[in-house]
């Protein structure tokens, strides 16, 4: 099994949006669905997003595993830092997220693989990429946002070193699981 790393391209915003849309319980189809024109699939709107430049959400800050031309998995990671001048988020379905961030981290938004390359180590190589990226940052460390349904990606976080520092209750919406 020859996997490469290697920095995404905006030719792989879709296999992106795709991938976040295993991690994010659908919060990533209630964004898009929010951003869709009538009509528009929400691949599309989500492809759009990460074909963007100079952005959080863009194929710039995402790191791409490949194993014989194809995309097994990626990992979507950006600088948090604290905002004094931000507007708290007035969609309630979207404010709890914004509360759980961690200024002066790597946030990772998203680390997926499609089924068949998963317990491979694929993932720790992930985050050990990311950890390193953090290092060179000089950042505090890394952060992300998991849910608590879903235990196996709780277990894969905690037995790397994770540990939950705040939880918060997620408004309900038929989208989010």
């Amino acid at each position: 099994m020859t996997v490469e790393f290697r920095p995404a391209r905006r030719s792989d915003a879709r296999e992106i949006a795709r991938l976040f849309q295993i991690t994010s319980e659908g919060a990533s189809d209630y964004i898009w669905s929010q951003l869709a024109e009538p009509g528009q699939h929400l691949l599309d709107v989500g492809e759009a997003r990460y074909a963007r430049e100079g952005v959080d959400f863009s194929y710039e800050n995402c790191l791409i595993a490949e194993a014989h031309g194809e995309v097994v998995g990626m990992m979507h990671s950006y600088v948090m830092r604290e905002d004094p001048d931000a507007q708290p988020p007035t969609d309630p379905v979207l404010a709890p997220y914004a509360d759980m961030e961690v200024p002066d981290t790597l946030y990772i938004s998203s680390l997926a693989l499609h089924e068949g390359w998963r317990n491979k180590g694929l993932g720790l190589q992930f985050l050990h990429r990311a950890q390193s990226r953090a290092q060179a940052l000089s950042l505090k460390g890394l952060s992300l946002i998991d849910y608590a349904a879903n235990t196996g990606a709780r277990r894969f976080y905690e037995r790397h070193g994770f540990s939950v520092i705040k939880t918060c209750q997620i408004t309900p919406h038929p989208m989010i699981a």
